[in-house]
């Protein structure tokens, strides 16, 4: 018996969400899975059906979910100070990650940025490249290079500099003004 929240819920999600890496029109054969929880591996829906998190959500793929040490660090910080931006602020935990970061970092790599998810990282190391260039007077150093089926995120720098057909059909001919589609 299906729980009725699983059908709610996958109907809900349908009429207000996008999902990445995902074709919205496969969820007519391939239902969105509503999960109430996940503890270590295991992801489990309104029915109590598991499901091994083989991709782990790709953020938690080291610890698993729920994580009680983590969790505990969260909590602690949540308590002591949620979020501050690092323009014009910081906080002693950002510090002390990074000089953590540092030391195992190769020589010559003296400081973090911080990005809040992969495609954002992507997107400032693609900054950072071009801007050391034209700041080293190579102003015709302008283009990335990409490695077949790669995929970097989201992002419209980040698909751009991925090889996954599916994501970047037409991407490139728009970002060099080759779209004749208007």
């Amino acid at each position: 018996m299906t729980n009725s929240n699983n059908i709610d819920l996958a109907a809900r999600d349908l009429s207000v969400l996008w999902h990445p890496c995902t074709q919205m029109k496969d969820h007519e054969d391939f239902p969105i899975i509503p999960i109430k929880s996940g503890l270590g591996v295991w992801l489990e829906d309104f029915d109590g059906k598991r499901y091994l998190d083989a991709i782990s959500s790709w953020w938690v793929n080291i610890f698993g979910h729920a994580h009680p040490t983590i969790n505990q660090a969260l909590i602690e910080q949540l308590n002591t100070l949620e979020h501050v931006i690092f323009a014009g602020f910081t906080h002693e935990v950002g510090i002390e990650l990074a000089e953590q970061l540092i030391k195992v970092a190769p020589n010559g790599l003296s400081r973090c940025f911080y990005a809040d998810n992969g495609s954002a990282a992507v997107e400032v190391a693609l900054k950072m490249s071009f801007h050391y260039w034209q700041n080293q007077g190579q102003k015709q150093k302008t283009k990335f290079i990409t490695l077949e089926n790669s995929y970097h995120g989201e992002t419209l720098g980040a698909l751009a500099v991925g090889h996954v057909e599916l994501y970047k059909k037409n991407l490139c001919a728009v970002i060099d003004g080759r779209d004749n589609r208007a």
